[in-house]
């Protein structure tokens, strides 16, 4: 059942990882058109650098005051964290299932 469980918040971390691939670079591209300046903070390759990462989860993007920026940053920045708490459980419930195994 605990391994059960692990596969479910698996399961959850992917389809978290859809939204995250669905909002993050409509977020980016906005930036890019609209706000150049915050884009440029991010750097190269932003969708995959956790430094990008980092600025989407400490909600930087709301120095921009732009309602459209936050429509799509905020469900990136929590389909991330999903990620991140699911996968951590994930492997919680996996070490505990080989501790009571």
């Amino acid at each position: 059942m605990i391994l059960f469980l692990a596969l479910t918040f698996v399961g959850i971390a992917v389809s978290a990882f859809c939204a995250f691939a669905i909002f993050w670079p409509l977020a980016l591209v906005h930036l890019r058109d609209r706000h150049p300046p915050l884009r440029h903070e991010l750097g190269d390759a932003a969708f995959v650098n956790p430094a990008a990462w980092s600025w989407l989860l400490r909600q930087r993007y709301r120095a921009a005051s732009d309602r459209n920026l936050d429509g799509l940053a905020t469900p990136a920045r929590v389909s991330l964290l999903i990620v991140f708490v699911s996968l951590a459980c994930a492997g919680v419930l996996w070490i505990l299932s080989a501790v009571v195994a």
